[in-house]
């Protein structure tokens, strides 16, 4: 994937949970990717609980803060934190233990609106992909770096989306960033139990 956003000279932001970091090889895939200029961020520890899900308040410092050490010097200095979702927005995507741990921390809670279910594998995800991009005035587009084989369409992914004369940008739009290092700067309660 790094070869591939670098022969079309785009920079992109790498959203990691803390498990991938932890295995064997991972901080030094994700050290090469921030040496290349792509933004890392973080993506919880496990990849496993919506926070609406949960009415523990220990799991925003378990979930956000165990992973955020991990990456440590990695992290962007805004502190991104994507959280997890299942691919949905909703309500369930927050709690309010969690937004307090993200103001308290800092940090910037990055949202998306596309997810082509990349880990499925198949081509169609590329026209589910090129699908929202066209139907929108900008789109954060989250794929995923997984052993299921998604990331052999990247090429063509890119390529097409190219054709459009779309532009690639690392900047996430206002609209998608609902926590601005650690400020409330739109309204939680359509992502937060």
């Amino acid at each position: 994937m790094l070869g591939e956003l670098a022969r079309h000279d785009i920079l992109a932001s790498f959203f990691v949970t803390g498990r991938q970091l932890a295995r064997p090889g991972g901080r030094n895939l994700a050290e090469r990717a921030r040496a290349a200029g792509h933004w890392i961020g973080n993506h919880t520890l496990n990849h496993s609980v919506m926070f609406g899900d949960s009415d523990d308040p220990s799991l925003p410092d378990r979930e956000i803060g165990e992973a955020q050490a991990l990456i440590g010097d990695l992290a962007h200095p805004d502190r991104l934190f994507r959280p997890y979702g299942g691919g949905v927005i909703g309500p369930r995507l927050l709690s309010a233990a969690a937004v307090a741990h993200l103001e308290r921390g800092g940090y910037t809670c990055v949202l998306w609106n596309s997810v082509p279910r990349d880990w499925e594998a198949d081509a169609a995800w590329v026209d589910r992909c090129l699908a929202d991009i066209e139907a929108h005035d900008w789109t954060v587009v989250v794929a995923h770096d997984l052993p299921t084989g998604g990331m052999a369409y990247l090429p063509a992914l890119l390529e097409r989306i190219e054709a459009l004369g779309a532009e690639f940008v690392q900047d996430f739009p206002d609209a998608c960033v609902p926590i601005l290092r650690g400020q409330v700067v739109a309204d939680l309660s359509p992502i937060t139990a």
